[in-house]
């Protein structure tokens, strides 16, 4: 295998973040991109024979072995393996927030602003988000990479915008607090721990080839960029060097993200446990394999995060092929819902169940998508729903939660200030069972409404949402059209994982013929009726209509005619084809930096005509061509 290619000459303009050691531990673990390739493709293989079959997920044997370790099932469930210390600055994560370091289009020190936002905020700690959140057109992700950069080592760019960011938080606070939150804001940006989101296993990056002209898996590129680039000043300034992992369906690709991280670790002479891990249980396969999964990440695993939208849209994946598996409107399926309420149950469990040495994990809970922008009326009540899921968590047994925007931090934080603890390690909690009323649970359904309105802002939001991804903002803030204008219903911090779930719950309720639950007078539609394709086609043309009509504010003028055409394509056909596709993200993703309708219907027939002649996605650069 030659040397990796990277495209255009990033490597020159970003020769800060393509460093000669990153550019080395890349190379080095280029010979784990087949194995990522491999992996995907038995994933891929297992959902289209669980499609064929009509089969529901199981749990594995339990004398089983775990692919690419030695252990076996049965002992990874009975905690007989030896996993991670939880390191001091990780025992207390009470208020974790997530978001980019770089916003798209803008100069570098206005695009840091996001750091230091992120650092300044009093979050415990901050998950810096390489996937869902960070758009990826033209070198986002490498803007990324470039900012966190500048961020830990304090780069004096970096530190005249958290000065300035500074004044402007407090600003803020004094308006809606009534005191600073921001005292001494070179003390506070030690404060917070640094954590970096990579990408999944089932995306590959866009600007780097392997030597065999094969688009090198983002898992690879996310996480060498970051720790090569970091792990000296983060050791210096003893911070612990801690990724999130997302998407993983199987103890499989766990074992695999283990091996790159092992690998990574031995390039860099790094002691094996160095780089710590929390896994995103986003993935209804995961739920099967809770243990597996945390005994194949020993010492690099430190917990699970719940979070809401993309496990939803794995539920109803997972089960496209089932005609009695319906979801309900989306405002029902909160985390205290049918399955989504066994999901959660599981986690806490898996956390609180103790390995060889005695040792547990942590479970941090899902994000909070309010933002405290509206009318006084609308905040109050968004911000009062924000505290109580917080409380709601806490009592359930989280060490934490997530949020998705800075304003939110002293906002939900006090929940767990009140109580005290650091964490809720080894709190005592039923152990894990593994019957069939358990792998029932994680699919229940159970009675709620399924109405007009909900499609409505099904449909809104998942369009409004492609539009921003192709302007290059994965984290944006939404709503349903009918409320522009409406201060008192809040916009919410929407990522990659709302789009996917509200498709999903689109095509099933075509596909398997789902009935309404209330009457609607606009579309005459009656209780008991079944969305049709008619409907749904009705509505796509309302909802997009919308879109056109809306002020600036909502949706930008310069994507009316380029961006937002390219999304309604997208989301036309991903609903209306008889066979599911497995992400919403594929589609967006090869139409990046492309704003022609043509060129990109071009697009989407090439992957709707690969995936359903063989399960193939599409998952490369198309204008990134491999070398002759």
């Amino acid at each position: 295998m030659g040397s990796i290619q990277i495209r255009d000459g990033l490597d020159s303009s970003y020769s800060d973040v393509y460093t000669p050691e990153a550019i080395s531990a890349l190379t080095a673990l280029t010979r784990f991109n087949q194995d990522q390739k491999t992996v995907m493709r038995k994933r891929m293989a297992r959902r289209a024979a669980r499609m064929r079959k009509g089969e529901r997920l199981a749990f594995l044997d339990a004398d089983a072995g775990i692919p690419r370790t030695g252990i076996v099932v049965g002992r990874a469930r009975a905690g007989d393996f030896v996993g991670a210390d939880i390191p001091a600055d990780l025992q207390r994560q009470w208020i974790q927030g997530t978001g980019p370091a770089a916003k798209p289009n803008a100069p570098l020190e206005r695009s840091i602003r996001n750091a230091a936002y992120a650092l300044l905020s009093g979050a415990d700690g901050w998950m810096f988000d390489g996937e869902d959140a960070l758009g990826q057109i033209l070198s986002l992700s490498l803007d990324n990479q470039r900012n966190l950069k500048l961020a830990i080592a304090r780069d004096l760019l970096f530190l005249r915008a958290a000065e300035q960011v500074a004044g402007e938080m407090n600003q803020w606070a004094q308006g809606f607090f009534g005191r600073a939150i921001v005292e001494d804001w070179e003390r506070q940006l030690d404060f917070t721990t640094v954590i970096f989101r990579a990408r999944g296993l089932h995306l590959d990056d866009r600007h780097i080839r392997d030597g065999d002209g094969v688009a090198l898996s983002a898992s690879i590129v996310d996480m060498v960029l970051y720790v090569v680039n970091n792990f000296q000043q983060l050791r210096q300034s003893d911070s612990s060097i801690v990724l999130y992992l997302p998407k993983i369906q199987t103890a499989e690709e766990a074992a695999l993200w283990d091996q790159m991280i092992a690998a990574l670790e031995a390039h860099l002479d790094l002691e094996l446990g160095t780089i710590k891990v929390y896994v995103l249980v986003e993935q209804l396969e995961a739920t099967f394999q809770l243990m597996e999964i945390r005994a194949a990440l020993g010492l690099h695993f430190v917990g699970f995060n719940t979070g809401r939208w993309d496990y939803i849209n794995s539920v109803a994946d997972a089960l496209a092929w089932d005609p009695t598996f319906v979801n309900p409107s989306i405002e029902s399926i909160t985390m205290t819902y049918g399955y989504m309420r066994n999901y959660e149950d599981r986690v806490r469990r898996a956390v609180n169940t103790p390995d060889t040495n005695g040792n547990f994990a942590l479970w941090q809970g899902g994000m909070e998508p309010n933002i405290p922008v509206g009318s006084a009326s609308g905040v109050a009540a968004s911000m009062e729903r924000a505290v109580a899921g917080g409380a709601r968590e806490q009592a359930e047994g989280a060490s934490g939660k997530w949020v998705a925007h800075w304003k939110m931090v002293h906002i939900v934080r006090p929940v767990w200030e009140k109580i005290g603890a650091d964490n809720q390690l080894g709190r005592a909690f039923p152990p894990l069972t593994y019957t069939q009323a358990d792998a029932d649970g994680l699919s229940l359904i159970e009675p709620a409404p399924r109405t007009i309105r909900g499609a409505r802002n099904l449909l809104s939001v998942a369009l409004q949402y492609g539009n921003a991804f192709g302007q290059g903002l994965q984290a944006a803030a939404l709503k349903p059209a009918d409320f522009f204008g409406d201060d008192g219903v809040m916009y919410l911090m929407e990522d990659m994982a709302t789009g996917e779930i509200r498709l999903s719950i689109l095509w099933e309720w075509l596909h398997k013929k789902a009935t309404l639950t209330e009457d609607d007078a606009a579309t005459a539609s009656k209780s008991g009726d079944e969305f049709s394709a008619e409907l749904f086609q009705k509505l796509l043309t309302e909802e997009n209509e919308k879109l056109v009509r809306a002020d600036d504010r909502d949706v930008h003028d310069d994507s009316k005619n380029s961006t937002l055409p390219i999304a309604r394509e997208i989301v036309e056909t991903y609903v209306l084809d008889d066979l599911k596709t497995p992400w919403y993200i594929d589609l967006l993703n090869i139409n990046l930096n492309n704003w022609d309708l043509p060129k990109a219907r071009q697009r989407i027939r090439l992957y709707m005509e690969a995936f359903e002649r063989d399960g193939t996605r599409i998952t490369e650069n198309p204008d990134f061509p491999a070398a002759a």
